[in-house]
């Protein structure tokens, strides 16, 4: 399960921004997450729980906004949505087609004391 291995990343993601920005206590977490990231959304919730226990992000709330999948259409020469990786193209039905988005997973902010 990667998923644990994320949250041991944003873990220290968040204590490098508690010793830069002189905080000591994580109260929300707000993570854009692709749709194409790979990330299962509900393991990511029981790991992030796991693995802030006893630090400065223990009991703070995970809110996980899903970022819509893009690719780059060589057909239309154009920037489409995608709802699966291997979609044909909703504008002209082509196959060639690159995802250009919905593939991260960001921290998008903090709220912290």
């Amino acid at each position: 399960m990667h998923e644990m291995a994320l949250c041991e990343s944003l873990l220290q993601a968040m204590e490098e921004a508690g010793r830069t920005n002189r905080f000591t206590r994580v109260r929300r977490v707000r993570l854009e997450i692709g749709r194409f990231a790979g990330v299962e959304v509900e393991a990511l919730r029981f790991g992030f729980d796991v693995v802030m226990r006893g630090s400065l992000a223990e009991g703070a709330e995970l809110v996980v906004q899903e970022v819509p999948g893009r690719g780059w259409c060589f057909g239309c020469n154009d920037t489409v949505p995608l709802e699966h990786r291997l979609d044909s193209c909703p504008r002209c039905g082509g196959d060639r087609i690159q995802p250009s988005g919905g593939t991260e997973m960001t921290i998008k902010d903090l709220e912290v004391e």
